[in-house]
Parts: structure tokens; C-alpha cells; sequence
């Protein structure tokens, strides 16, 4: 088996690639590092909540980029790198988030998350032999001001929904949902206008 070198004219690391957006193979030892450190991040931030949600507040800072005033991350929260999410003032987040955040997401201000909600930013290949060669990608997530997603809610690469809209417990949001909207099913889409 032949494999093929999809960066020999590309002198930048597999995390420089990762970071701008492009193609890349998760074999960095800095991604590893990146990594495992947000793993340990959001176990002590667990470990922490469960004594004292006050005193576990500092971890959850340091493992994201970004948390606003009044916020609460209820955990067990499972996240690729932590760096790359910013979650905006008074904005509840219920168990079991998975923020995949090889691309950026940004979670507005004053947002009800479910529990069990997946933001996942991470592409892969359709064409069978460069998703073989462990290619991947990311897109980013954006969910605007007050926007509430329902249990169990998929958002996928590159999507954003709009302010004060709604999607419904169990939908795979796969495009852009715009802003005062009622969303729901598989694939999502919006059902009533607010």
C-alpha cells in the first residue's frame, strides 16, 4: 500500500494547518499535547463543580477562551482543545455538552444549551482514500444571543443559527438557521417564526 504525501510542498506543521483552517493529520505532538490537556482541564473542572460551582469557575476559564459573566457549564463537559470556545454572559449549559473545537465556536449571550447537545466542527473527506490517509478539517459554529437548543441537538461544521431562535430537542442542524425561528427535525429546519 502506497500512501501519499498531501504536504510536500507545505512546510507548515500539522497544527499550523489545523489552526488556519486547512487539511491536516492529527499526528502533531502539540495537537496530542493540546489535547490531553484540555482532558484534564475539564476533569478537575468536574471534579471541582461537584464540591464547589463557585471554586470550579477559575478552571472552566482556563480551559476555554472565553466565558462571560453569570455563565454555567453544568459538566461533564468533553471538548477537543477548550482554546477555541467562547461562551457569551448569563448562558446556561446543561450535562454532557460536546464541543468539538477544532475551528472555533462561539456560543452567545443569554443561550439555553440542553443536555447532550453536540457542536461539532470537525470535517473529514467523502472521497474514501484521503479520509484513509486521516485527512481532516474544521468548520466554525456560531450560535447568536439567546438562542435555546433542545436536548440532544447536532450542530454541524460551519453552521450558524441566529438570535433568539429555537431548535428543537433532537435536530441535526446541518446549514444556517436565521434568527427568530422555531427549528426542528432532521435535517433541521425552521417550522414558525418568533
Amino acid at each position: 500500500m502506497t500512501t501519499t504525501d498531501h504536504f510536500a510542498d507545505d512546510p507548515r506543521t500539522n497544527l499550523e494547518r489545523m489552526l488556519a483552517g486547512d487539511l491536516y493529520i492529527a499526528d502533531d505532538p502539540e495537537i496530542a499535547r493540546r489535547q490531553r490537556r484540555a482532558m484534564r482541564l475539564a476533569a478537575r473542572y468536574q471534579d471541582a463543580f461537584i464540591e464547589d460551582a463557585d471554586k470550579a469557575r477559575p478552571i472552566l476559564a482556563d480551559l476555554l477562551e472565553s466565558v462571560g459573566e453569570g455563565v454555567e457549564v453544568r459538566p461533564p463537559l468533553y471538548v477537543d482543545y477548550g482554546s477555541n470556545i467562547t461562551i457569551g454572559a448569563r448562558t446556561f449549559v446543561n450535562y454532557h455538552l460536546t464541543a468539538l473545537d477544532v475551528a472555533r465556536i462561539t456560543i452567545g449571550e443569554d443561550c439555553q444549551i440542553g443536555p447532550n447537545v453536540q457542536l461539532l466542527t470537525p470535517t473529514h473527506p467523502v472521497e474514501p482514500q484521503p479520509r484513509r490517509d486521516k485527512l481532516e478539517a474544521a468548520l466554525p459554529i456560531t450560535i447568536g444571543d439567546n438562542v435555546w437548543l433542545g436536548g440532544g441537538v447536532i450542530v454541524c461544521p460551519g453552521v450558524s443559527i441566529g438570535d433568539n431562535s429555537v431548535i428543537g430537542a433532537g435536530a441535526v442542524v446541518t446549514k444556517d438557521i436565521p434568527a427568530n425561528v422555531v427549528a426542528v427535525g432532521n435535517p433541521a429546519r425552521p417550522v414558525r417564526t418568533l
